[in-house]
C-alpha cells in the first residue's frame, strides 16, 4: 500500500473534452515514508497540494486548449501538481513538459497519461525556492531538473508567497526563451505586485484579464486573474 488513498473522476475543462484523473482523496493523506519530500523542503501539511485538483488549474487548462497548436512551440508547465493544462496540451498535439518539485507528481502524471489512452510526455523536476536537490529525491523515472529554453511558460496557483526576492521570476527567466510568452492563473492571492516587479526586471510587459464568475454549471464560483507576460 503506497500510504495514501485515492480517488478517480471524469474532469470536465471548458472548451474541451473531459479527462479522467486519479488524485489524491482529500487533503488530510500524507506519506513520506524516506523522507524524500521533507528533504526537499515540502511539509506534511503542503505534502498533499500536489495531488488535488484546484479551480484555476482548470482555467489553465481550458485556455491552452483554446491555444492553435504550434508545432515549433515548446510549453513548460511549472508548478504542474496534476498537471491538468500539461495533459490537455499533449492531447491536442502540443510539445509540453510538466514539472514540479513533488516527489510523486512525476507518477501520477505517468497514471493519469494511461487512464486517457495517451502516449508518454516529458516531465521535469522543477523548483524554484532553492532547496538542493537530491538524486534520490524525486521519482525515479523522471531523475531529469528542468532545463532547455520554452516558448511559452504556464502556471496556476503558483504565487503562494511574496518572494521580494523574485525566485519565480529568477526562474523562470532562464527558461523562457528570447522571445516568450508567460501565463499565470493567480487566484486573488495578493502576491502579484512583487511578481510583477520581478519579470519587469527580466524584460516582461504584463496584461491581466478577470476570470471572476458566480457558481455555473456545477461549478464553484471562482475569482482570480490571468496574467499574460510577453518578451519580444
Amino acid at each position: 500500500m503506497p500510504g495514501y488513498e485515492v480517488k478517480q473522476e471524469r474532469v470536465a475543462i471548458a472548451g474541451v473534452a473531459d479527462l479522467v484523473i486519479r488524485s489524491l482523496l482529500d487533503k488530510q493523506q500524507f506519506a513520506d515514508p524516506q523522507g524524500d519530500a521533507e528533504r526537499l523542503g515540502i511539509s506534511s501539511s503542503l505534502w498533499p497540494l500536489f495531488g488535488l485538483l484546484w479551480p484555476s488549474g482548470s482555467h489553465l487548462a481550458a485556455r491552452l486548449g483554446a491555444r492553435a497548436v504550434r508545432e515549433t512551440d515548446r510549453i513548460l508547465e511549472i508548478g504542474c501538481g496534476l498537471g491538468l493544462a500539461s495533459l490537455v496540451g499533449h492531447r491536442a498535439g502540443a510539445d509540453v513538459t510538466a514539472s514540479d518539485c513533488h516527489p510523486l507528481a512525476g507518477r501520477f502524471l505517468a497514471h493519469n497519461l494511461v487512464l486517457n489512452d495517451l502516449g508518454p510526455m516529458k516531465y521535469r523536476h522543477g523548483q524554484w525556492p532553492g532547496v538542493a536537490l537530491p538524486r534520490d529525491a524525486i521519482d525515479e523515472r523522471a531523475p531529469v531538473v528542468v532545463h532547455g529554453q520554452f516558448d511559452l511558460i504556464i502556471g496556476s496557483d503558483v504565487l503562494y508567497e511574496r518572494d521580494e526576492r523574485g525566485q519565480l521570476a529568477d526562474f523562470i527567466a532562464r527558461l523562457a526563451a528570447p522571445v516568450s510568452e508567460v501565463w499565470i492563473v493567480d487566484p486573488n492571492r495578493g502576491n502579484r505586485s512583487a511578481f510583477h516587479r520581478n519579470m519587469a526586471r527580466h524584460g516582461y510587459r504584463m496584461e491581466e484579464a478577470f476570470l471572476d464568475h458566480e457558481q455555473r454549471d456545477g461549478a464553484a464560483a471562482y475569482k482570480g486573474r490571468m496574467l499574460t507576460y510577453r518578451r519580444e
